[in-house]
């Protein structure tokens, strides 16, 4: 028999957490975008989550937008649905109808509405990805990567441009983990596209198409009485179903034609969806609807995920599958107009009932071709499959047999029940199959089954109704005695019983595999030695499942049942190469477990578990799932659903199911929303049942499991005759009677269930139909019962054999009783007992059985772990007695009970309970804090009592809780009786309760420690201490051994970042060296080294000066170096595991350099894979000190910048090294996370020790303050007497705040609260800014211990109404205050009296030295040259850090020296806190567990009763420095010709230049070089450009208000890029563009001599083209080329210009004045432009002058002649008659 229950729980919590509605946020930030197709565009990002959308602002005229805007979607869903949400990103052009600057900044809403009035936005390109993908990332993040944007419309147009964003899912409890990556990084685009890993860069198109084939065996959608009505009017009755089907995949929906009327609906049609491939959506939903004219409601909905479909791997395959059925599950078939279940249907949680299959299939097509339409879906038809070539229908065989239903619930109990089982519509009695009225289609092996189904003869799928029956009234059974009742379906389903067997193998290996690594584990948390030898047998019987999978499955690849679809074959290959692939891994694991490697052979094992069980579930299913539902009253009550691939029959027994013919125990829950919570908890039914599946041929096997000791009746002799009914009942003869023994001894952190918080909780223990309980015992959560339970005669039918082999399983519940009303559940948990039979001598090692730990759950919850056993002692038939049982306890007689009702109680008897020794608890009793309210009245003498096995440690009372809250007498013990084996140690309870007036005591909140085992100290004497020493020298030689023949062991390289400060790395910081491979072509190395050093000289601090050092110069150091060192600290290994470069540990033999100048010079080469010994002699004088030593005296100091809290770092032990925080919780558990928030009502500080008394003589150990734990383990700590501390709170800046207001952004403001003190910064508030820099420091004058917990808030301002909370975080001073790790006030790197790097601390550092020595009981400290001697220490001193510094002050440094080394001392050292800056998460206690944003702050502390320390820092934020920027345009060449002469035709451009600093709206242009005919243009222009710059971000500060509506300015920050661009004029069109350069002013390439040696090549990013900081260089002058981007993705050249550019910084400005463009002071002479350069219609004679007389100077003098000629002749022919008359008068 299995007990299911405890291995499911744990699929089954995760399936519910799947289910359960949750809190997420998916951030996005849009840092900016480049490459943007198209010319001179107002680029603007709508981002889409869901249904969900917002806009970032437009920018104006640049194809290289910077944004940097921070947005954030809230979802509070179940994560199923979030994970199918698509997020789309989409670039688009805002066109608006005013170009003007007023609508600049306005948010993205307001602009729409002007600018749509014409047109829309012009759509650039978009990217997808759904909510599953990112979440599959590491750390759920992509972060600074580049999305590759296109148009779906236009798919041969290619990439449209690349947007870099980064985008993350934040679920509970989830802190965002940012990577290192530096603003100064290269931004590479190719590298870090963002894509998931496996991912090509170049994606291509693909078809994706889904084929529907036809479904059948839907249920009824309507109801009966319309279809009657219809009926009557037309004469037909019809089926009450109008089908359809609709997938969605990538954020696209498709659907099929609906058929009317059909249960059985044959569409045969394809949708064709066309996608990237590989598609970054990784979930197909398809749902079979309904067509409703008011609603469509859904029938069944089922998700494919593409990962299970698909293979990327080098033998991979495209997404197939089928044709094959996909089986749809939901809610209850009977129709009803309210269905409360239908949520069941849309895919959330486990569906309760078959509702329909569906035939499809899907396949893939990669499209080359261009010519492919826009992305959206088609409806094509497509040809009728022909199923029996997929595989052939077999009649299958379902047979259950019930051996014992029980623990029925009070609510079936009083109508006869009956079960009935079902696999898919067969075997469904009350509302499955319905008849289709039309024959659909006429196939023959479907009319088979359409026969078949319909045919109710072929099964007998319900029990007889039967009444319940109790003994006690509280759980029902059945009297199924001597019959146990028997049901069975025949039914026929496609064959392919393949699928099944494949999962059945693989899950029966992982499950081996888990069982294991479980065992593993547990030895792993007791460290026991045998735990590797078990981790060596686990891989080895795992690689033998694996190598046996293989040979069966190869075996059994032909054959009946084998799947015939490309899915079936590819998947089938797919799990041997990955099975085969493990089996070989795992072998060679084996033989690599070592102890020090264990842990990461652990973990890899792990990782194999994980990949199995990826393999299990085969995407294409076989069968229908098995329902069996409890019916009562004609209604279903409750169902259980089982894989029909758990209980499939198979020759081949790896094959078979696991509970295939096993009894196992099942209880039914109630379906849907019911199952989950509390009317969940209770059990409706239990069941031992007996299931068995298989074809009909096999069907005579399903007699072998059904335990023996049965009458074999007719139906059973004939059990291999195929058509031959199976059994009604079976009749039981043999039997047996037991008498059964619970002993339960006690539980441990149960479930709080009532007000106080605590539970007075019983065991109920129920056998079959018997139950009996214990005692209660009242107020706790750890009770120990020790009872013996006994159930007399307990009747058990089957033979002794099975019943030894498999006893029926007993429940444990416990309860907590309420005076009123009923009992309230805690938790349950299953046990099987230890069986005695008759024969057997009840003597050792067998019997008595040992009490074991069983673990309570309620619901998906853990509530607690019970210690029992159970023996089951077959009552003989002779006078052989029993073993005799213990003497009752004295009972107490409790409080209103009765004592007739108490029988005697026997406790556990001698043998079973644990044996005791006398240890010694020690506690510390410190104080209380935070006590909220009791029954409304305020907490005043508090009292702390500790509890453990049943005595109790008293606290003082401490005597007004408001004036101080801490104990009078710190420290008390106990000396009490444990058991002496770990497993049994007892829990401890520690209760606060209120000291009242008249001696009343009201329980304020309690806290359970689960096991001592955490508090337990064992010391180590002289003799185990020698031994320790003498193993640690042995594994360092070994180690050191090893070093010199390979690389580093794996297990030298430190965590992560922890210990930074010794582990930085050998190598100076440029130089790269892949140790282990000498292959690296030098030249290029060379090549790299020398652009390195260029960028480093680029990048060098640009205030080097000591005097303009700040506090922000060391801020930014710091935060380069803390990237620098976690990118170290990830490099640490290459791909293949080797190491890259050795980690320098100061106090490690093996790194000093002695060390490689000792071997010869070849072995130095070989390791770190130098060519020759000139190299390796070149790194070694780059490594040694000297060459530091240059550097170090530029460097800035440095402070330390964790990433997280100070808490959260390993090295401070969360500053609890000897004093814990426990949370007291009061009100009930109800399992919502926000509701046990709020059960917190204080908290208790203190410690515990538990230490067996007396210790013995010779210990050698110490106590945590390095004392001798013989005179108590609390001696030596600092005294609890209220002091007074001066308190400073820095906090530097916030990053990624959740934005508040509208329009995505948040105006923060800072409010501090310390005990009653409360500071709001509120009028300092930073307008619209989510990453806003405070730089403030606040002080406070505080009281140790009332004012301990400091919160800090950041609250969003706003105008109207009340400011809302956006996040806060809390500190608790006081650990900080009192830790050994000293978190008063961080040591800085160096010592320094002045400056920006001044000593905080009150103390000198020779002071605190000694100070230190003193506490700690050791000699103080003596100084020597280079070095410090403490007691026996010598810590050395390097002097070359003192070397520049006066020599007074040399001892501080040296006592410096030794405070960061501190932690080297010997018994009393520990890390010392450096000077920092922490992050801090806020929380909002609104959204519990989900980070909205992160703080960057440090606290100082000082005591007021020592000298107070000197003013605080200035870390207020810097101020941007002002600069004017002055450039002069001389000329242009070579520019694009663009327009034709008007008269002439000729190609000639208008040209002029455009320049801006801080965007479009401050834009210069130069006067119009008109009629360029050349390209050349001259202009001797000046544009001056203002701006504020931060030298440290390297970005330009803006201030301005958004809209006309803002209330204040906004500042924003800028990178420092100069735009030109070269236009051509028109008159009386738009003016056209030309070409563009943008140049980074801290980077930008240097301009060439002369026109000609200026091309494209200047623009390469290689490292080829020499850079220019202006603000180094402050004057350059050259030519740059002009260019723009083609469709195409090429660039071409378009113009030069030859410019100037000048900086100078405001003052400077000042004192030299010049005029803009050529205006006075200092005015720039005028262009000598060729004459032909003017305006035609403003200079009518010069245009006659130049471009008429000028080109058609011949062609004119010609007419002018002709016409002269002309006019002469004319004259002529006019003047002759006239004259030849005049003549002939003679006139």
């Amino acid at each position: 028999m299995t007990v299911q229950g405890t291995i499911k729980t744990d699929l089954k919590s995760r399936v519910q957490s799947a289910l359960k509605a949750q809190d997420f946020q998916v951030c996005i930030t849009i840092i900016e975008a480049r490459q943007l197709a198209g010319l001179n565009m107002d680029p603007v990002v709508c981002i889409q989550v869901g249904d969900q959308k917002k806009y970032t602002s437009v920018k104006e005229s640049t194809n290289c937008p910077y944004y940097n805007e921070y947005f954030v979607f809230d979802f509070h869903m179940p994560p199923i649905m979030l994970f199918d949400k698509i997020i789309t990103l989409s670039v688009l052009h805002s066109r608006k109808l005013l170009r003007s600057g007023t609508i600049v900044g306005t948010f993205k809403i307001d602009v729409l509405q002007s600018r749509n009035i014409l047109r829309g936005n012009k759509f650039l390109g978009s990217f997808k990805l759904d909510v599953a993908t990112v979440w599959s990332q590491p750390d759920h993040q992509f972060y600074h990567k580049w999305a590759l944007l296109t148009d779906p419309d236009d798919i041969a147009g290619g990439p449209k441009g690349y947007l870099k964003c980064d985008i993350s899912v934040i679920g509970k409890g989830d802190s965002i983990k940012v990577p290192p990556k530096s603003e100064k990084d290269e931004d590479d685009i190719e590298a870090n596209l963002l894509l998931p890993d496996g991912v090509p860069i170049d994606r291509q198109r693909a078809r994706f198409i889904i084929k529907i084939y036809r479904a059948d065996g839907l249920p009824k959608m309507n109801s009966s009485i319309m279809a009657n009505v219809k009926k009557a009017f037309t004469g037909e009755a019809s089926d009450l179903v109008d089908p359809f089907v609709q997938v969605s995949f990538a954020g696209l929906t498709g659907k099929t034609s609906v058929k009317k009327h059909s249960y059985a609906p044959v569409w045969n049609e394809q949708l064709v969806f066309t996608e990237m491939f590989p598609p970054l959506c990784q979930i197909i939903k398809i749902q079979l609807r309904d067509d409703d004219p008011v609603k469509p409601t859904v029938i069944g909905t089922h998700f494919l995920d593409l990962k299970t479909i698909s293979n990327d791997g080098e033998k991979g395959f495209l997404p197939t599958f089928g044709p094959s059925f996909i089986h749809l599950y939901g809610s209850t078939r009977d129709y009803s107009l309210i269905d409360e279940h239908s949520s069941l249907n849309t895919g959330l949680g486990e569906g309760v009932s078959y509702r329909a299959r569906l035939l499809i299939a899907i396949r893939t097509e990669i499209t080359d071709s261009i010519d492919i339409g826009p992305s959206e879906v088609d409806l094509e038809p497509t040809v009728p499959v022909n199923e029996s070539s997929y595989g052939k229908s077999e009649e299958y065989f379902l047979f259950a047999t019930i051996m014992d239903a029980s623990m029925i619930d009070k609510k079936l109990a009083d109508k006869p029940v009956y079960f009935e089982l079902s696999i898919g519509n067969a075997g469904n009695a009350i509302d499955g199959n319905n008849e289709s009225r039309k024959d659909a289609y006429n196939e023959s092996d479907s009319d088979e089954l359409e026969s078949v189904v319909s045919d109710s003869g072929s099964w007998q799928s319900t029990t007889t109704p039967t009444k319940p029956m109790t003994h006690d009234r509280i759980y029902y059974f059945l009297p199924y005695w001597d019959n146990k009742p028997c049901m069975h379906v025949r039914s026929v389903w496609p064959d392919h019983r393949r699928r099944m067997y494949n999962s059945n193998i693989i899950a029966k290996i992982a499950d081996k595999l888990e069982e294991g690594l479980n065992e593993v584990h547990t030895l792993m948390e007791i460290e026991s030695s045998q735990m590797e030898l078990n981790l060596k047998q686990v891989l080895e019987e795992l690689s033998v499942g694996c190598t046996k999978y293989v040979t069966i499955s190869k075996s059994a690849s032909t054959g009946p049942g084998t799947g015939k679809t490309k899915l079936d074959k590819e998947y089938l290959k797919l799990c041997q190469r990955e099975v085969e692939h493990i089996g070989n891994i795992s072998r060679n694991l084996r033989a690599l477990v070592t102890k020090n490697s264990f842990k990461e052979r652990y973990k890899t094992a792990q990782s194999y578990l994980t990949k199995l069980k990826s393999l299990v579930e085969d995407p294409q299913h076989a069968l229908p799932d098995v329902f069996l539902w409890i019916i009562s009253g004609g209604k279903r009550q409750a169902y259980h659903r089982i894989l029909a691939r758990d209980i499939i029959y198979s020759i081949v027994d790896e094959e078979s199911g696991k509970d295939c013919g096993k009894v196992q125990t099942m209880f039914l829950k109630l379906p849907g929303k019911k199952s989950v919570g509390p009317s969940g908890w209770t059990i409706q039914v239990k069941l031992d049942i007996l299931l068995w599946l298989g074809i009909l041929k096999h069907k005579k096997n399903f007699i072998n499991g059904i335990p023996k000791g049965y009458e074999i009746s007719h139906e059973l002799r004939n059990a291999e005759r195929p058509r031959a009914l199976p059994p009604s009942i079976i009749h039981y003869i043999e039997k047996h009677i037991f008498q059964l023994r619970a002993h339960i001894y006690q539980a441990r952190s149960l479930i709080g269930s009532d007000a106080s918080g605590l539970s007075d909780p019983f065991a109920r223990v129920i056998a079959g139909e018997f139950s009996k309980t214990t005692q209660v015992i009242d107020e706790t959560l750890s009770p120990t019962w020790d009872e013996l339970l006994i159930f007399e005669e307990i009747l058990i039918y089957g033979t002794s054999e099975e019943i030894q082999h498999d006893p029926p399983t007993i429940i444990i519940e416990i309860f907590d009783q309420d005076k009123v009303g009923k009992s309230e559940f805690i938790g349950r948990t299953m046990a099987k007992p230890h069986v005695k039979l008759a024969e057997e001598a009840y003597t050792k090692p067998k019997y008595p059985p040992s009490l074991e730990w069983f673990d309570i759950s309620r619901g998906t919850d853990r509530a607690g772990e019970l210690l029992a056993t159970f023996e089951l002692l077959e009552i003989p038939s002779d006078s052989i007695a029993l073993p005799p049982l213990p003497v009752a306890k004295d009972i107490p007689i409790y409080k209103d009970q009765e004592v007739k009702d108490v029988g005697p109680i026997l406790p556990v008897p001698r043998g079973i309970r644990p044996t005791l020794a006398r240890y010694r608890i020690e506690v510390l009793f410190w104080g209380l804090r935070d006590l909220k309210r009791v029954h409304l009245l305020k907490v005043d003498k508090p009292r702390v009592d500790i509890e453990c096995a049943g005595h109790i440690l008293y606290s003082s009372i401490i005597q007004n809780a408001k004036r101080n809250p801490n104990f009078s007498t710190p420290v008390k013990f106990l000396d009490v009786d444990l058991p002496e084996q770990e497993l049994y140690r007892p829990p401890l309870t520690i209760r606060a309760v209120d000291c009242r007036s008249f001696g009343r005591y009201t329980l304020v909140g309690t806290h359970t420690i689960n096991s001592i085992h955490k508090y337990m100290f064992t010391p180590l004497t002289k003799r185990e201490k020698e031994a320790e020493e003498r193993r640690k020298s042995l594994h360092q030689l070994k180690a050191l051994d090893y070093i010199e023949n390979n690389y580093l062991p794996n297990t030298y390289v430190t965590n992560g970042t922890d210990n930074i400060v010794e582990n930085s790395p050998l190598l100076p910081k440029d130089i790269t060296i892949a140790v282990g491979y000498g292959t690296q072509d030098p030249t290029k190395k060379l090549k790299t080294e020398i652009n390195k050093k260029r960028k480093q000289s680029i990048d060098d601090d640009i205030d080097n000066e000591e005097g303009s050092k700040d506090w922000w110069t060391k801020y930014f150091a710091s935060v380069e170096e803390m990237i620098h060192e976690s990118k170290e600290a990830r490099k640490i290994y290459n791909p293949d595991g080797s190491l890259q470069m050795p980690l320098s540990d100061e106090n490690n033999p093996m790194n000093n350099s002695n060390n490689n100048q000792e071997k010869s010079p070849n072995e130095g080469k070989k390791r770190f894979g130098f060519k020759t010994a000139a190299t390796a002699s070149r790194f070694a004088a780059r490594i040694s000190p000297k060459s530091l030593k240059k550097k170090s005296k530029l460097k800035p100091a440095l402070c330390k910048i964790y990433p997280t809290e100070l808490e959260a770092r390993p090295e401070f032990e969360e500053f609890k090294e000897w004093l814990n925080t426990f949370e007291l919780y009061r009100g009930k558990k109800t399992g919502e996370d926000s509701e046990d928030e709020s059960r917190i009502v204080g908290l208790f500080k203190g410690a515990i020790k538990v230490y067996k008394w007396p210790l013995p003589k010779d210990v050698e150990d110490h106590t945590i303050m390095g004392f001798d734990p013989q005179y108590g383990f609390f001696q030596g700590l600092p005294s609890n007497d209220p002091i007074r501390v001066l308190v400073r709170v820095y906090i530097v800046k916030a990053n990624d705040l959740h934005p508040m207001d509208l329009n995505g952004k948040a105006d923060p403001y800072i409010v501090l609260q310390l005990g009653s003190k409360r500071t709001s910064d509120k009028e300092n508030y930073i307008s619209k800014q989510l990453n806003p820099v405070f730089g403030k420091c606040f002080e406070f004058e505080a009281t140790f211990p009332q004012d301990s917990l400091l919160t800090i808030q950041i609250y969003d301002w706003d105008l109207v109404g009340s400011d809302d909370m956006i996040g806060e975080t809390k500190i608790d001073l006081e650990n900080r205050f009192y830790s050994r790790h000293r978190g008063m006030c961080g040591f800085p790197q160096k010592y320094e009296e002045c400056g920006y790097n001044q000593w905080r601390d009150a103390m000198k550092p020779t002071q605190i030295l000694s100070k230190l020595c003193k506490e700690g009981k050791v000699e103080p400290p003596v100084f020597s040259d280079g070095q410090v001697k403490i007691g026996r220490h010598v810590f050395s001193v390097q002097n070359d850090d003192l070397d520049f510094f006066a020599t007074k002050d040399v001892e501080e440094h040296m006592a410096l020296a030794v405070l960061h080394r501190w932690h080297e001392l010997p018994r009393v050292g520990c890390h010392l806190i450096a000077e920092h800056i922490e992050t801090r998460s806020l929380y909002n206690p609104d959204k519990p567990g989900i980070e909205q944003g992160k703080l960057e702050m440090w606290v100082d502390m000082f005591p007021m009763d020592m000298p107070l320390p000197g003013p605080p820092l200035d870390i207020s934020p810097r101020k941007p420095k002002s600069y004017e920027l002055r450039i002069i345009i001389w000329n242009t060449d070579d520019v694009v010709l663009e327009d034709d002469a008007f008269f002439t035709g000729e190609k000639m451009s208008d040209i002029y230049v455009k320049g801006w600093l801080k965007g479009p709206e401050d834009c210069q242009c130069t006067d119009i070089h008109y009629r360029s005919l050349t390209g050349e243009g001259n202009f001797n222009w000046r544009f001056i450009f203002p701006f504020d710059y931060m030298g440290a971000e390297q970005k330009i500060v803006i201030s301005r208000k958004e809209s006309l509506f803002s209330w204040d300015e906004t500042e924003c920050k800028i990178p420092a890029r100069l735009e030109l661009q070269v236009w051509d004029a028109d008159h009386f069109s738009a003016d056209d563009f030309l070409g563009a350069i943008t140049l980074d002013l801290n980077r930008f390439p240097r301009g060439a001599k002369s026109s000609k040696l200026c091309t494209l090549e200047m623009l390469k990013t290689d490292g080829s083209v020499p850079m220019i900081n202006i603000f180094k260089q402050k004057r350059f002058k050259g030519w740059w080329p002009f260019f723009v981007k083609k469709d195409n993705e090429d660039i071409e050249l378009t113009g030069k210009v030859e410019a100037e550019i000048h900086l100078l910084t405001k003052e400077e400005a000042e004192k030299n004045p010049v005029g803009l463009g050529r205006n006075e002071p200092d005015a720039l002479e005028k262009p000598n432009r060729p004459d032909a350069s003017f305006m035609w219609f403003l200079n009518p004679l010069k245009s006659i002058r130049y471009i008429i007389w000028h080109n058609y100077k011949w062609k004119i003098l010609k007419i002018l002649i002709v016409i002269a000629v002309a006019i002469i002749i004319l004259l002529f022919v006019y003047a002759i008659p006239g004259y030849s008359v005049k003549k002939m008068m003679g006139v």
